[in-house]
């Protein structure tokens, strides 16, 4: 058997085990390295401390292949994480969506959860709104009003309006948003980052059906949160 073979299987495998990682992240990998490099060539120690902290900032960017469920009518994870609560909530004013109440799912992100966002349904980007704020705690409930925020408002291909908020945390100061107002985009395609710790709310009608309940892991572009209202 050619040597390339056993190779070439080894990278393939590697490739399925370690994940590719956002462009947001490489310059921040690229700090971490430069600043190991020095530290080594005065200590080892230190070196070997910064290369587990290069290894961590790569690995905290990283962005996984996912697989999107295709059925109709259903809205799926926009982040990984655990689902801190599901409760009816106005949209954010920002989008003059009216008083009217939505089902909102909250996803708190930890340091260690996937920090890219995706997009929760196929259809069109109405309105892209950021909004400056506090730095509460990502997990409590006022977050979602008080913290810095960028909201995305989502018409479906269905019609139905969904909205994505991207909520900084404690130490989250940096919320990237990648879609523009009239773009089309599809569901579990990535659209965004949030660095170090942060919540996601996903908005969906009144009349879906929340299919996740508060303490349940999800996994962005793959957990199907809500199956929106048929018609």
């Amino acid at each position: 058997m050619s040597s390339e073979k056993p190779v070439s299987h080894f990278l393939e495998l590697a490739r399925g085990v370690v994940p590719p990682m956002s462009p947001h992240g490489r310059p921040f990998v690229a700090s971490a390295a430069i600043a190991t490099f020095l530290l080594r060539r005065f200590s080892k120690r230190a070196g070997v401390v910064g290369m587990v902290l290069t290894a961590w900032v790569a690995w905290f960017f990283r962005e996984p292949k996912r697989v999107t469920p295709t059925r109709p009518n259903i809205a799926v994870a926009p982040a990984d994480g655990t689902v801190s609560h599901v409760v009816e909530a106005t949209p954010p004013a920002e989008l003059g969506l009216g008083d009217e109440p939505m089902i909102r799912i909250s996803v708190f992100l930890s340091v260690f959860d996937v920090h890219v966002q995706r997009v929760p349904a196929d259809g069109e980007i109405r309105q892209v709104s950021y909004r400056p704020g506090k730095f509460l705690s990502a997990d409590l409930d006022k977050a979602s009003e008080d913290n810095e925020r960028n909201t995305v408002w989502l018409r479906t291909v269905g019609g139905h309006d969904l909205v994505v908020v991207q909520i900084a945390g404690l130490v989250a100061r940096r919320i990237v948003c990648e879609v523009t107002e009239g773009e089309k985009v599809a569901a579990g395609q990535t659209y965004g980052l949030i660095r170090f710790g942060s919540r996601v709310d996903l908005y969906v009608p009144r009349g879906s059906r929340a299919l996740v309940e508060a303490g349940q892991r999800t996994i962005g572009g793959e957990t199907v949160l809500a199956e929106l209202p048929e018609g």
